[in-house]
């Protein structure tokens, strides 16, 4: 678990080293109360609410010395945004197929210029994993949680000057329910039976059934408030929205540039004049373009070169952990993926404790084939669901159930769906050959692989950065009718359980519902999940962060360009 008072004031290691020792010492005995005055300490001189002297003073009176106190002051100095600048971010997962409609968004490339940029949604999830209002001041639910009314922000512009109203909110949202939507986000909020306006500040959600996590699932990314055409359709096409940023220039897949919006409604937010995003998928051509000052900073660094890229001057290396979790998702729905022992027997040839060393070099942690994860409240314990380990006499075991002695199957895969991807199919392959399994991988090209072979080929390589909730990892990923169920796996018990435990509000028998549920994803479902694994991004010395970052999505929750700035 993270210090506060670390995490809020950690220093380089050439800091005062009096301010390090005093933040050990206090580890185990600062209470909340502390900490928090520490963080109000820090934001009040942020925002130019608390003079140097009145820092200092603040600082003494927690217990610094006069050294900490001052070396506190100097960390804060220097954490203070300013304004200004072209932030230039390496960014991987964009492709020639990407568009402008919210429900479509794929990848990073795409959320962090739609979510992190260029639109906002009624909920967002803060860097200390909170969920605080955006667009919608507030909300409330009814007892049995089927209907929540939320209560819109006045004075919000679009980015050409339009004033945000309940319309547009409203139309947004259906944008993405229907028979006839398309979109990414339409399996997390098919509970939605109907969206209207109640008056001119107010939106009213009536759900199908209780849902506990509903104001949750309005962080998605792809829920982002676009302007109202005014017939029900919303316009997606301009870029048009009430972020940060709006829309300069956009070749899809390639680079994408933005502009501060000067009329932001979000106070201490969007520091730099430009955002430019470029894709780049490949990891040494990320690390080359920072090395050489192309780039301020790139998202996705190949572990393997962490240790080195650590040591080059004006670099700094950031690791996150989160929910991301690299997965190799089998569509139970085509041979022989449609038989649970060949299933079983693919999950048993994975030598978990090889991937975690030779594709993540120890950043992260051993997968279960579940994918709740780390951060998620309701995990399943080790004594819930035991590990599954390597074992190919198992798997043999296997597959002489599903009436096969051999198998032969073939793996996609391509750098762009995790770092390493390539090189764990062929650790996989060899693992897979004392269980009779033979493996052919296949690597695919980067540009268009989520559009031409995730969701596409039987078996592939894929990453999810995981859900704040159970409820909406579950309902987007294995859902029956979910559209990213990328196993099309259809179980009736575990889909009555996810109506069950949406809308349990006794926390225990929640727990025990989302546990349930993770059993039967691991002994039936057709997802592999060799690792979770840490988020690592780099960055020049000139680029500044808050101390706390996002951890929902890599690059500070993909909000990089909302949140960073230059010294």
């Amino acid at each position: 678990m993270v210090n506060p008072t670390k995490d809020a004031f950690s220093v380089k290691a050439h800091d005062n080293i009096e301010l390090n020792s005093a933040l050990t010492n206090r580890e185990t005995q600062y209470n909340r109360e502390a900490q928090d005055k520490l963080r109000q300490i820090q934001s009040g001189f942020a925002k130019g609410q608390i003079s140097r002297r009145n820092f200092i003073t603040g600082a003494l009176a927690i217990g610094f010395s006069l050294n900490a106190a001052s070396a506190l002051l100097n960390q804060a100095e220097a954490a203070t945004p300013k304004k200004g600048g072209r932030l230039r971010s390496a960014l991987t997962g964009g492709a020639t197929s990407d568009t402008l409609d919210p429900g479509k968004i794929l990848d990073t490339y795409m959320i962090s210029l739609q979510s992190g940029q260029l639109r906002n949604g009624l909920t967002e999830v803060a860097a200390n994993g909170d969920l605080v209002p955006e667009l919608a001041e507030s909300w409330e639910a009814s007892a049995d949680a089927k209907k929540w009314s939320f209560k819109i922000r006045q004075g919000v512009e679009f980015h050409n000057g339009k004033t945000l109203e309940v319309r547009d909110v409203v139309d947004s949202l259906n944008h993405h329910l229907g028979e006839g939507a398309t979109s990414a986000a339409k399996g997390i909020l098919n509970g939605i039976v109907s969206v209207n306006a109640d008056g001119k500040n107010r939106v009213v959600f009536q759900l199908s059934g209780g849902d506990a996590d509903f104001p949750f699932i309005l962080s998605d990314y792809h829920l982002g408030i676009c302007p109202s055409n005014g017939d029900g359709t919303i316009d997606w096409q301009s870029g048009i929205g009430t972020g940060g940023y709006s829309l300069t220039e956009h070749e899809a897949g390639v680079r994408s540039l933005t502009t501060r919006n000067p009329n932001y409604w979000k106070q201490g937010k969007a520091h730099v004049d430009e955002n430019e995003i470029l894709q780049i998928p490949d990891a040494n051509s990320r690390t080359n373009a920072l090395r050489t000052n192309a780039v301020d900073c790139m998202s996705s660094v190949e572990v393997k070169t962490i240790d080195r890229l650590r040591k080059l001057s004006g670099i700094e290396v950031v690791s996150n952990t989160g929910n991301r979790q690299n997965t190799l998702p089998m569509r139970t729905d085509t041979p022989p993926f449609d038989d649970n022992n060949v299933r079983l027997a693919i999950k048993h040839i994975i030598d978990r404790k090889q991937w975690l060393q030779k594709i993540a070099h120890g950043y992260g942690e051993i997968g279960n084939d579940n994918p709740i994860g780390p951060a998620n409240i309701y995990r399943a314990t080790t004594e819930e669901l035991p590990q599954r380990e390597y074992d190919p006499e198992k798997a043999k075991f296997y597959l002489k159930k599903a009436g096969l002695e051999r198998l032969k199957v073939q793996f996609h895969a391509a750098e762009t769906a995790f770092n390493g991807a390539v090189d764990g199919a062929q650790l996989m392959r060899e693992s897979a050959r004392p269980a009779g399994i033979d493996i052919e991988v296949v690597r695919e090209p980067d540009d268009g692989y989520w559009s031409n072979v995730w969701l596409k080929k039987p078996w592939v390589a894929c990453y999810w950065s995981g859900r704040p909730t159970e409820n909406w990892m579950f309902s987007q990923a294995y859902a029956a009718d979910a559209d990213w169920n990328d196993t099309y796996w259809k179980h009736e018990r575990f889909n009555k359980l996810l109506v069950l435990g949406r809308a349990e509000l006794d926390e225990k028998k929640r727990r025990e519902i989302y546990v349930d549920m993770q059993r039967i994803v691991h002994n039936n479902g057709g997802l592999v999940l060799p690792l979770f694994i840490s988020d690592v991004h780099a960055q020049n010395d000139k680029v500044k962060r808050p101390p706390v970052l996002g951890n929902n999505l890599e690059m500070d929750g993909d909000k990089h360009a909302e949140r960073w700035w230059f010294a």
